[in-house]
């Protein structure tokens, strides 16, 4: 499903983030990525929604380089990526059910297919009856779940995660992980960016590891492999 070969990201400061990234993840895969602060992490997984372009080399999602996609197919790209960070990016004007309905609105979903799987997903998530709320009204954790709900509202294939659980309490976290867990189970491919060595060492996946731009490790069932 994904396949990254020979890929060099090289910023306008000098920094070598990726220096020849050589992946494949098959479909339904979970993945984790680790490493320390700056070893490219963040870098790895915005490549593979477009946020950034590599400086040199092929990233195939679905055997489409997107590395050469023209900027106006980028959107068609994501449509197939939902997208959770560490802090929640929802929109505050919105209620809950609008921030998930205004995700499927952009691709132009038809209303009754709007109301019907924002109700779904909400559902998925514990949230069905906070739907009016706002997201002030909310804590961190039902905030990420609301973040995770939008994310999935147009079943996407792929799910990319940046520290999802790394401002969240430890029992929130292992929630939002259970969450991902199952959207996993149902076919949906997780990469998951994360510095939760107890998480990493406790649900078992597959585990690649980044320092300076070098893929150091990359184990099914892998460990976590840093100290804190």
């Amino acid at each position: 499903m994904i396949q990254m070969k020979q890929v060099y990201k090289k910023y306008s400061n000098g920094i070598m983030a990726a220096n020849g990234f050589d992946v494949n993840i098959q479909q339904g895969e979970f993945v984790y990525v680790v490493g320390p602060s700056g070893a490219g992490k963040t870098t790895f997984i915005k490549m593979m929604y477009r946020e950034e372009k590599p400086t040199k080399g092929t990233i195939l999602i679905n055997n489409v380089d997107i590395a050469t996609l023209k900027a106006k197919r980028v959107p068609y790209l994501r449509r197939n990526i939902g997208v959770v960070f560490q802090d929640f990016k929802l929109l505050n004007q919105l209620t809950i059910y609008e921030n998930i309905a205004f995700a499927l609105e952009v691709i132009e979903e038809h209303p009754k297919t709007i109301k019907k799987r924002a109700m779904e997903v909400l559902d998925l998530v514990g949230l069905k009856h906070k739907a009016r709320m706002m997201p002030d009204e909310l804590s961190g954790g039902e905030q990420q779940r609301i973040s995770i709900a939008r994310s999935i509202a147009n079943q996407p294939k792929i799910m990319i995660a940046d520290e999802p659980t790394g401002n969240l309490d430890p029992e929130t976290s292992w929630e939002i992980m259970n969450l991902f867990e199952e959207i996993n189970a149902r076919g949906t491919t997780v990469i998951m960016a994360t510095h939760n060595r107890e998480i990493v060492n406790t649900i078992r996946h597959r585990v690649i590891a980044i320092e300076n731009g070098l893929i150091v490790r990359d184990e099914q069932r892998g460990e976590y492999g840093y100290e804190g």
